[in-house]
C-alpha cells in the first residue's frame, strides 16, 4: 500500500501598518480571495477583533505591550489557540510572538525587533520553544540571513517592503524546519506599506527528516 501524503497548507503573513494601513475589510478580502489555512498578521489593531465574527473559525490577537497594536491569527480551522511567547527585548519595544499548534507542525507568528543582533537572539529563544517540525512567519525586521540553526529560508525572494518607499527590502520571511515549501510568493500589497506573503507548506517525508 501506498501513503498519501497530506494536502499542503495555505499559510498567509501580512503586516497591517497598524492604524493607518490595511483595514478590517481589506483583511476580510485577502482571506476571503485567498482561501489560506492560515492567516498571519502583524501589527493588528482592536479593530481586527470583529474578523472571528465575521468569518468564522478561530481568531486570536495578542497585543505588544504597551501598543495600540499586535500579533494576530485567523484559521478556518475552529478551535485553535496560541501561546503567547515573550521576546527578548530591546530599549525601546517590548515584542511577543505567537506559537500555535497546527497539527501536522506548528507556527510562530513573529514581529521582531530592528536591531540586527537583536532580532536574531529574538529568533533563537523562539526556536527553543518550537518543536521539530515548525515554521516561522511574519516580519523580520532583518537585512541578510537570520542565521537559525536547522532552519531553511523558503519565503518568496522579491522585495515586500519599501522603506520610505525607495528602498526595497525583503523583510517579511518564512523560515522552516523538518518542511517542505512548495510554492512562494508575495502578493499585493494594497493599503499596507508590507506586501502579503504566501506559502505551501507540507511536512518532509520521512527520508528526508532522516538525511
Amino acid at each position: 500500500m501506498t501513503s498519501t501524503s497530506p494536502a499542503p497548507y495555505k499559510v498567509l503573513s501580512w503586516n497591517l501598518l497598524r492604524l493607518t494601513g490595511a483595514s478590517l475589510v481589506d483583511v476580510m478580502r485577502l482571506a476571503k480571495r485567498e482561501q489560506p489555512d492560515l492567516l498571519l498578521l502583524q501589527e493588528a489593531t482592536r479593530e481586527i477583533d470583529a474578523l472571528g465574527s465575521y468569518l468564522g473559525g478561530s481568531y486570536g490577537r495578542a497585543p505588544l505591550p504597551g501598543r495600540v497594536h499586535g500579533l494576530a491569527f485567523w484559521s478556518p480551522r475552529p478551535g485553535l489557540r496560541a501561546a503567547v511567547v515573550r521576546l527578548p527585548s530591546g530599549a525601546v519595544v517590548d515584542r511577543v510572538c505567537q506559537v500555535l499548534d497546527f497539527g501536522d507542525f506548528t507556527v510562530a507568528n513573529v514581529h521582531l525587533s530592528h536591531g540586527q543582533v537583536l532580532n536574531r537572539r529574538q529568533l533563537r529563544w523562539i526556536e527553543r520553544h518550537l518543536p521539530y517540525r515548525a515554521a516561522v512567519l511574519g516580519d523580520y525586521n532583518l537585512v541578510g540571513p537570520a542565521l537559525l540553526p536547522g532552519f531553511t529560508d523558503v519565503g518568496p525572494r522579491e522585495p515586500t517592503h519599501h522603506c520610505a518607499d525607495v528602498l526595497p527590502l525583503r523583510l517579511d520571511r518564512c523560515y522552516v524546519r523538518g518542511l517542505r515549501c512548495v510554492e512562494a510568493a508575495a502578493l499585493h500589497r494594497h493599503t499596507s506599506d508590507h506586501r502579503p506573503i504566501m506559502v505551501r507548506l507540507c511536512p518532509a517525508e520521512p527520508a528526508r527528516l532522516a538525511a
